[in-house]
């Protein structure tokens, strides 16, 4: 259903972390001409976790609006309370997204049995396809791949955002898995090792930077031109790497407000990259041809 380059969006913001919706519409645009096949509003790298719940519904509204089905948008709408996380995938479906993207519960600690629950419940209540999304580095939760067995066989739980970085891990979910459960990367660096293994595509956080060049990659990986997908993977490595010098989204950010796309925008308790990282951002994007 979604393959590909899909760009874990930024939220653009003013100077006193106000939602800068004029830059928000001209990323989107460019997005759409640099080929990003889907984009993901108010995940992780959009600051989910300092947007409030109107905030958010607005944010996805608005970008599925503009949009208007060119590509598909996916909402950002999970959090550790399963009541809140329903009530923000509802205001998703009734603003017309494509699907939901729904991280595991951070900070509870849920056992794999409550994982299983949570994301049941949600599956059976939304009328929306559903992608699981594990990133324990940042939740303190991991989903193991009997779960994600289990959750794959419920009918709009369609596929996962594996974050691990852990080859082995994606490997061994895809043994596990019905062909048609998508699994996607979350992880930038390792992204075309998983798509060499079998994975659908990435939800990146370089496409934010460098979208075209991300697509293109994600494409020659796709159709099995492993040659070409290896030559712009190098050139991509060290924006991979280096876009988490600090924690995301603050070097994403910085880069963007260098190419004069965004202020410098960020909410607290985030700041701004610092300077000390200025030289290795810069020296990254000029290796992958950006500007």
């Amino acid at each position: 259903m979604f393959k590909g380059s899909m760009v874990a969006l930024v939220t653009p913001m003013h100077d006193d972390g106000s939602i800068d919706k004029k830059a928000l519409e001209d990323l989107v645009e460019w997005h759409i001409e640099s080929k990003t096949d889907a984009i993901i509003v108010a995940g992780t790298t959009g600051e989910s976790a300092t947007l409030n719940h109107d905030e958010q519904s607005d944010l996805i509204a608005r970008v599925v609006k503009q949009v208007a089905k060119r590509i598909p948008v996916i909402a950002g709408t999970g959090t550790n309370a399963t009541q809140t996380t329903l009530t923000l995938s509802e205001n998703a479906k009734r603003a017309g997204a494509d699907a939901c993207l729904i991280v595991t519960p951070y900070y509870n600690k849920p056992t794999q049995n409550g994982l299983y629950q949570h994301y049941k419940t949600i599956a059976e209540k939304i009328a929306l396809p559903v992608i699981l999304y594990n990133v324990p580095g940042r939740t303190s939760c991991d989903m193991l791949p009997e779960t994600v067995e289990r959750l794959s066989k419920i009918k709009n739980i369609i596929g996962i955002k594996e974050a691990t970085g852990k080859v082995e891990r994606t490997k061994e979910i895809l043994s596990r898995c019905d062909k048609t459960f998508a699994v996607y990367s979350g992880d930038d660096a390792t992204a075309l090792d998983l798509m060499q293994q079998g994975a659908r595509g990435v939800i990146s956080v370089t496409a934010n930077i460098a979208p075209l060049k991300m697509h293109e990659m994600c494409q020659a990986a796709l159709n099995g031109n492993r040659m070409l997908a290896e030559k712009i993977n190098a050139e991509l490595m060290l924006l991979h790497t280096r876009l988490f010098l600090e924690s995301n989204p603050i070097p994403a950010k910085w880069a963007l407000h260098a190419m004069g796309k965004i202020s410098l925008g960020i909410r607290l308790p985030l700041l701004p990259l610092d300077s000390k990282y200025h030289h290795e951002v810069k020296e990254a994007m000029q290796n992958a041809g950006v500007k």
